[in-house]
């Protein structure tokens, strides 16, 4: 057998004799002449077959195989322009791993979401799901370059943990030894000891939210990477935030544009996304609001979805909200010293309606204003003596902030829901796989 070569390498074998391990994704039947579209996972290829130029065994395989069947083809690479890919290989040979037993259900044809959903396994090998997916694990191996490459060290946090971090309302239960536990809502609290220790470090897994919603935004398991640092300002994690966001961006146009392409996605807008970002307060964002969309719009309310929308609007790149009321946030943002109903956080809005992909600030490094917060927020103390413990001995101003991975994939690939940002979405509905 001829050396095995991966399809988005092929053009480095041109002119010589290869194999292809793959799939049947279609084919076109001219009589003498048999077309298939092959694909590998990391592209897709078309085979020519002339009758004359194999074996009548391959070519007759060729005439009768259906979708998906697994195969095995050898042949020579050659330059076709109006090829998928551009290049196009020439069969001498076609063998048959498995044919499928019955139709494959998904054809090429339209479907409704609620079928390709049910058939998730499936979709995944459809052009469209596959140059999401691509683009998605350049987006977290971007990301993870960029935390590595500017002295951030990966420290893993659990996913099972005692307490809440965002909200008790959206918790997750389950048993632990007989004792109650949560699945995670962030890592941000093990971090901040992390950061105390390592002085520059991230987490990077999933987390799991409980909220009953259906929008395009949500999902109840969804992954996140999560930055955090000693001596680190509300205007530090701003800084970093959007250099990293731009770096993650410039990467995705430079290494997946093919994959773009497949997605008709129109890059001009995201070619703009360099530092610096806007940033505006809170009370501009509200005045922008009052202006453009609600002119009743009350302070201390949280931004909707057409809120955060309407805010964007105003900004060719991603804009960064800052100075939230205090009660909006979690019981661990510092407040503004010159100013303690607002507080020392943003958010950082994506551009063409994708909303909040990033949420973050400086977080307090004060006891007493934490044993405070608890009562406030009506916490149990006992889960939270380790995280105090962090203000009693060597505290210092720290901060950080949270990536949403599929909310970002969701606004570089402009698609409509985050169910297709991932592989196997959990969404309020019953899980299919």
């Amino acid at each position: 057998m001829a050396e095995i070569a991966l399809i988005e390498k092929i053009g480095a074998y041109e002119g010589k004799t290869v194999t292809v391990q793959g799939w049947v994704a279609d084919k076109t039947d001219k009589g003498k002449l048999q077309f298939l579209r092959v694909r590998d996972g990391t592209g897709m290829i078309q085979a020519t077959l002339f009758q004359k130029a194999v074996p009548p065994e391959a070519f007759e395989l060729a005439k009768r195989i259906p979708q998906e069947t697994s195969v095995i083809v050898t042949g020579q690479v050659r330059q076709e322009p109006r090829a998928p890919g551009g290049y196009e290989l020439s069969v001498t040979d076609l063998r048959a791993v498995q044919i499928p037993r019955a139709e494959y259900p998904i054809t090429p044809k339209e479907h409704g979401i609620e079928f390709l959903m049910q058939h998730r396994h499936l979709w995944l090998r459809s052009s469209r799901q596959h140059a999401i997916l691509r683009i998605r694990a350049t987006i977290i191996q971007a990301i993870r370059h960029w935390l590595d490459d500017n002295g951030f060290l990966l420290v893993d946090t659990p996913i099972l943990t005692p307490a809440a971090v965002e909200g008790t309302t959206t918790l997750f239960e389950t048993d632990f030894y007989g004792d109650p536990a949560y699945l995670t809502q962030s890592g941000q609290l093990y971090n901040e000891a992390n950061a105390m220790a390592f002085g520059k470090v991230y987490c990077f897994g999933p987390t799991f939210r409980a909220e009953k919603s259906k929008t395009r935004r949500h999902l109840s398991e969804f992954w996140m990477v999560e930055p955090e640092w000693a001596f680190g300002t509300l205007d530090d994690y701003m800084n970093v935030a959007e250099q990293m966001v731009s770096s993650v961006v410039q990467t995705v146009l430079q290494e997946r544009a093919a994959e773009l392409k497949v997605l008709e996605r129109d890059t001009t807008a995201l070619e703009k996304i360099v530092p610096p970002f806007p940033r505006i307060a809170y009370d501009e964002a509200v005045e922008i609001l009052r202006a453009k969309s609600d002119p009743h719009f009350k302070w201390g309310d949280d931004f909707g979805a057409p809120d955060e929308t309407t805010i964007s609007e105003q900004f060719d790149r991603p804009v960064f909200v800052h100075h939230y009321p205090t009660d909006m946030k979690a019981f661990y943002m510092a407040p503004d010293p010159e100013r303690p109903e607002v507080c020392l956080s943003a958010d950082l809005l994506a551009p063409e309606g994708y909303g909040e992909i990033i949420g973050g600030g400086q977080r307090s490094d004060n006891l007493e204003y934490l044993e405070a917060q608890l009562v406030k927020h009506n916490l149990p103390r006992a889960p939270y003596e380790w995280y105090l413990d962090l203000r009693k001995y060597g505290s210092v101003p720290h901060c950080g902030f949270g990536l949403g991975i599929e909310r970002t994939v969701a606004w570089l690939c402009k698609l409509d829901h985050v169910r297709e940002t991932i592989a196997f979405p959990r969404m309020l509905e019953k899980m299919a796989q």
